[in-house]
């Protein structure tokens, strides 16, 4: 393949990966550059490395054919290469934008060290594989945390953390645990899940300090004054795209690097996917619009006119623990898509059964399913997205307590 017809794709991510892999089975051949040292793996899957439940090799991701192990520097958009750290440089016919999100870190006096320029030994991010083997080989039992950031990650790492013997505090900000997909029925339920686990929930609680001595942590203190003692930090306020390199080659850059309905930035030559891409005004940062966007954009870079993305309506899913933990945690499942929160005028219908600690509720608006939540067993998961998908209106001969009573398959 010469540099004019060559596919550079950016980040070893699950997009990026995917990508590569689909156009293999196209027929067309792309080189991956990613920064990382370990083997591509899925990102999706490092709590369960985390808890111990999966060796790291477990998630890794299928070899790719080409790869190259370089930390992208600069993109010079007239002669079609891009720069590497070590000083070489990588020709492209095509450049695709992969490079995924970084973790946010917080303004927190402290969070830097006294040098300003790095996390003090024992707070961690929990974005990458060395993040988690970094935690994995500071964590025993016993060992105190603090995990700031009760979302998706933070809800995850507080669980992984106390299924290795931690003694878990989790602080929320916001008035419940993820806030985005749960309403406050599921997110109770939620909590009662963590608190079985030992871990200390705290939510409307902000950490404004993180002290440390001799270069380590060794407490947080709250906004009401209240000071935890802590021997691990575990920073997990979400993330933010990584949009240094677009931005820098002068690409259209807002909160994500802005993409049309073929993938493709401001440069006719370069496209973006993933978390670092922004559709429509959407940056997803979740692996399902990922995948979606790298099956496009593969069949569009094979020569398959006509395809199009046209934005993901995505399912968020997480299971804490399960069958086959070695730890012997009960298992926990949720479900939420769309919108959970009714407006006025919408129907809603829920299933509570306190016993067995499972919850669902779907959203109706003129006669089409808006959102759901769904805790607990899930075998009506499957046909709630369906007909949540397919946006299409519902059958009048009472489809509500059908579908979420029937397992319509997972």
């Amino acid at each position: 393949m010469t540099s004019d017809t060559r596919v550079v794709v950016i980040g070893t991510g699950l997009a990026g990966e995917r990508l590569a892999r689909r156009l293999a089975e196209l027929g067309t051949s792309a080189l991956l550059v990613g920064e990382e040292e370990h083997h591509p793996y899925n990102r999706v899957l490092l709590a369960e490395v985390l808890a111990g439940r999966y060796a790291p090799e477990v998630i890794a991701l299928p070899a790719p054919a080409h790869l190259v192990r370089a930390r992208v520097t600069g993109i010079d958009r007239a002669a079609r290469r891009v720069r590497c750290a070590d000083g070489s440089e990588i020709a492209y016919g095509t450049l695709v934008l992969a490079t995924g999100s970084n973790p946010v870190l917080p303004p927190l006096r402290g969070l830097f060290g006294t040098d300003g320029a790095g996390l003090p030994e024992g707070v961690h991010a929990f974005r990458t594989m060395d993040d988690c083997l970094g935690l994995a080989g500071a964590v025993r039992p016993g060992v105190r945390a603090v995990v700031v950031g009760g979302g998706l990650l933070g809800v995850s790492a507080a669980r992984a953390l106390a299924a290795r013997g931690a003694r878990v505090v989790l602080a929320q900000q916001a008035e419940r645990l993820m806030e985005r997909q749960l309403d406050p029925d599921a997110s109770r339920l939620l909590l009662r899940h963590l608190a079985d686990l030992g871990v200390e929930v705290h939510t409307e609680c902000r950490v404004r300090d993180v002290r440390c001595a001799d270069g380590a942590v060794r407490s947080v203190e709250l906004a009401d004054g209240y000071t935890l003692d802590t021997d691990l930090v575990v920073v997990a306020c979400g993330v933010r795209p990584r949009v240094g390199l677009a931005a820098d080659a002068g690409l259209a850059v807002r909160a994500g690097v802005l993409v049309d309905d073929e993938l493709r930035t401001s440069d006719p030559y370069i496209h973006a996917i993933g978390d670092c891409a922004q559709h429509a005004g959407t940056v997803y940062g979740l692996a399902a619009p990922a995948l979606e966007q790298a099956d496009v954009l593969a069949e569009l870079l094979a020569g398959r006119a006509g395809a199009r993305y046209t934005g993901t309506r995505s399912l968020t899913r997480l299971t804490l623990a399960g069958p086959g933990s070695p730890f012997g945690l009960a298992p926990f499942d949720l479900a939420a898509f769309g919108e959970a929160e009714p407006r006025p005028g919408d129907d809603v219908v829920r299933l509570t059964d306190a016993t067995r600690g499972t919850y669902r509720k779907v959203v109706v608006r003129d006669d089409r399913l808006v959102g759901g939540v769904l805790v607990g067993e899930l075998g009506t998961v499957g046909a709630l997205a369906r007909a949540w998908e397919g946006a299409e209106p519902l059958p009048d001969d009472g489809p509500l307590l059908h579908l979420l009573t029937n397992d319509g398959g997972s």
